[in-house]
């Protein structure tokens, strides 16, 4: 008998061996040749529509009606955290917020059945019966609470905040584990807690039970198995799976925690880590079979497996992953839109639901991995029919290289090989190859990422302590200032209303050189700074000033709102202001002047005390002078008694000049300034020397314009033709009166001129 199904927001009527319309709207994608239909896709609704509204918008809108909703309001206010099916297969419990609630949908009529709200956001939730009649929720305030199929049936407590929790079904016990070294026991059958299991680790992140030996198994925060035997309540055995995980081509940011754990049968388990590993167990063996990287270094939080095609279903907030589990080889990957909270397989079928950080649970159905589930059949007729833009192909387990990333890498040959595949604007590589290269050409790359994080953990702590003010190493007194006068602007900002963000010059990354490189430190001891240092220092009083005046303008015109606009505030009128400001302005120009005295007076002692330096450096070489030629004959003597050489030291951009030019300095210095002068004009050049041994030489040519050289040449033929014409007066002698010896205006004996008297030529 075919039974009829009819959905009313969906606006379709059709049986189980009917052909639906094909304006039905999915998305279709191909991941290594398996479609993976997702049923969610495409517009929903607001919750907080009316139904005539609702339906009026499903008239109007062609994308909300050819969209598919298998199961009506198959959706959270805010975010879905947990998805479980009932045994029986007739029933879908989804708890999400915002506000906390948990709903039940009905598989039979494919619509809600009913929705109730909790206290506190739900951490996971277990259905212990068959059907919905017996949920058991652990919420993140500790709380444990029970709930029947008329509601909510009781609370309790456990004495540490709680992460997972399992059913072992033949004792009627609550396992749970949490951030606590103990696993709390909560008998059902007689209501109560008890002895708690004391393990070795420090907290404890999940917990499964086996469902054919009903071994108890905990995954802790130190990257470990601990298992449990619930008859004796002894520990059996202990997995070191952090060791484990860690292999040639897995890159690890830190130590592996535990945080999936799934039971397989009565010898299979796996588990999946904290850095995005999948191990699978054999419970005989302490080594795993088989170690699967997500490449995400995500946490895996769900694992599933497929019997019947002996698949294993992994899942972290970013991918769903489905691989063989015997060669770890991938059947085909689905990656949502948003990150992923859970993962719920329906058994025996072909179908899963997502819980994402999104209003939208997901509904996916894989048809390879088997048939639709016998309340939606129909759908196996409707896959042709639902294909739409099917999307392109997906490599995994290959990583994306750009040209550049190969020039680091130096692979830049393999350009056009099969190793590289051409995509887009770089390259697909093997996962595998990458890492061996990039191993081998940064072996202590990951020695430096530890150190990296070691120190960005510090640098975390830090932060929560008291933080005070760090100033700059370069320019501190700006970075001081620049630090009041942006506490100013805040506290006059912070009292306007509407007031507009500023940045300051100490957190733009423009100005940030300026507090970073010693070559923009501030001179203060120079012209330049000292001149103007007293406008700024003014300018900044001034700004001072005007926020303190703005700030109490604020004040009364908050206690003065009727008062006109051209008014003059109270106390204090234009002219005192004007008065202010000319006297701000004499004393910075007053100040000024007083630098400018300053920097004179500085540029005149530092030129005397250079004078007196030269002057002192000039007497101090004639004494060495002096002394030179006694100190020289000494010197030869004493060096020939000894017979050994002495060494002289030349420094670097000096010319050795001989002893011998201690004569000639000396006869040119009793020279007269005539004839120094006529020696240089010779040379050409004006040599001034300050030390006997050419120590220091000044060297400098004397230019002269063609006006001066014209001159020269006419003085110098005026005097060659006046010699010409001079007679000598040597031959004649004239007496005349003078003083001298005898009669005349002198008197005594002595040397005069004159006549009257002998006197001397």
């Amino acid at each position: 008998m075919l039974r009829d199904v009819f959905h009313t927001n969906s606006n379709f009527w059709c049986t189980s061996n009917s052909v639906v319309d094909s304006t039905w709207k999915a998305r279709v994608s191909t991941v290594n040749n398996v479609k993976i239909y997702n049923l969610s896709h495409g517009k929903s609704l607001p919750e907080w529509l009316s139904d005539r509204k609702k339906r009026a918008l499903q008239k109007q809108d062609v994308d909300i009606q050819r969209r598919i909703e298998l199961i009506q309001d198959f959706d959270m206010p805010t975010v879905c955290t947990s998805l479980r099916v009932s045994r029986d297969g007739q029933y879908i419990l989804a708890a999400g917020t915002y506000k906390p609630r948990v709903r039940c949908y009905d598989t039979t009529q494919l619509s809600l059945k009913f929705e109730r709200c909790l206290d506190s956001d739900v951490v996971t939730f277990d259905i212990l019966s068959d059907d919905y009649s017996k949920l058991v929720f652990l919420h993140i305030d500790r709380y444990v609470e029970f709930h029947s199929q008329h509601g909510h049936y009781y609370k309790t407590r456990i004495p540490k905040f709680g992460r997972d929790f399992s059913y072992h079904y033949p004792s009627c016990d609550l396992y749970f584990v949490g951030a606590s070294s103990e696993v709390y026991r909560l008998n059902l059958e007689q209501g109560r807690f008890l002895n708690s299991l004391e393990t070795s680790a420090v907290e404890h992140n999940v917990c499964d039970i086996n469902p054919v030996h009903h071994l108890f198994a905990t995954g802790t925060i130190e990257g470990k198995v601990e298992c449990w035997d619930p008859r004796a309540r002894n520990r059996v055995g202990i997995l070191d799976c952090a060791l484990s995980s860690v292999t040639e081509s897995t890159e690890v940011d830190g130590l592996p925690s535990v945080t999936a754990l799934k039971f397989h049968g009565s010898l299979g388990m796996a588990v999946g880590t904290s850095t995005g590993q999948i191990l699978l167990y054999d419970l005989r063996s302490a080594q795993p079979l088989l170690v699967k990287d997500h490449y995400y270094s995500l946490p895996i939080h769900s694992l599933n497996f497929h019997d019947q095609l002996d698949l294993v279903i992994s899942a972290d907030s970013k991918i769903i992953k489905m691989w063989h589990k015997d060669t770890g080889k991938i059947f085909s990957t689905v990656e949502p839109q948003t990150n992923i909270n859970d993962v719920c397989l329906y058994p025996n079928s072909g179908m899963l639901f997502t819980a994402n950080e999104d209003p939208k649970m997901n509904t996916l159905y894989i048809p390879a991995l088997g048939p639709a589930p016998r309340w939606c059949s129909f759908l196996d007729n409707l896959t042709e029919e639902l294909e739409e833009n099917p999307e392109s192909t997906v490599y995994d387990d290959y990583k994306f290289v750009t040209r550049k990333d190969l020039d680091n890498l130096g692979l830049t040959h393999l350009i056009g090989t099969p190793l590289l595949r051409a995509y887009m604007h770089g390259f697909f590589m093997d996962i595998r190859l990458y890492h061996k290269v990039k191993t081998m050409v940064n072996p202590f790359a990951y020695d430096e990422y530890r150190k990296d994080k070691i120190r960005q953990k510090i640098e975390e702590s830090r932060a929560q302590r008291v933080q005070l003010k760090k100033l700059p190493k370069v320019n501190k007194e700006l970075a001081m200032k620049l630090m009041d006068e942006g506490e100013d602007e805040a506290l006059l900002k912070s009292k306007k209303k509407k007031a507009k963000g500023t940045t300051s010059i100490l957190s733009d990354n423009r100005f940030k050189v300026m507090f970073e490189n010693p070559d923009y430190q501030v001179d203060e001891q120079s012209e330049e700074y000292r001149l103007l240092n007293p406008l700024v220092s003014k300018v900044s009083q001034k700004r001072k000033k005007k926020l303190k005046m703005l700030a109490q303008l604020e004040a009364e015109e908050e206690r003065k709102a009727q008062q006109e606009e051209e008014e003059e505030p109270e106390g204090r009128g234009s002219s005192d202001e004007d008065t202010s400001d000319d006297d701000d302005d004499k004393s910075w120009v007053a100040e000024v002047r007083e630098q400018r005295r300053q920097l004179h007076a500085e540029k005149r002692n530092a030129k005397d005390k250079e004078q007196d330096s030269r002057r002192q450096d000039r007497d101090a070489d004639l004494r060495a002078t002096a002394g030179g030629s006694s100190g020289a004959f000494q010197q030869k003597h004493q060096t020939q008694a000894q017979g050994q050489p002495r060494f002289y030291q030349i420094k670097a951009g000096e010319e050795f000049r001989s002893f011998g030019d201690v004569a000639r300095k000396q006869k040119l210095q009793k020279a007269t300034l005539e004839e120094r002068l006529r020696l240089d004009e010779s040379a050409g050049m004006s040599n001034l020397a300050d030390s006997a041994v050419g120590s220091k030489q000044l060297t400098f040519t004397l230019k002269k314009s063609e006006k001066q050289r014209s001159q020269q040449r006419a003085e110098r033929d005026h005097h060659e033709e006046r010699r010409k014409l001079r007679r000598s007066a040597g031959h004649l002698q004239t007496g005349g009166r003078g003083r001298g010896w005898g009669g005349g205006r002198g008197r005594g004996r002595g040397r005069g001129r004159g006549g009257g008297g002998r006197g001397r030529f």
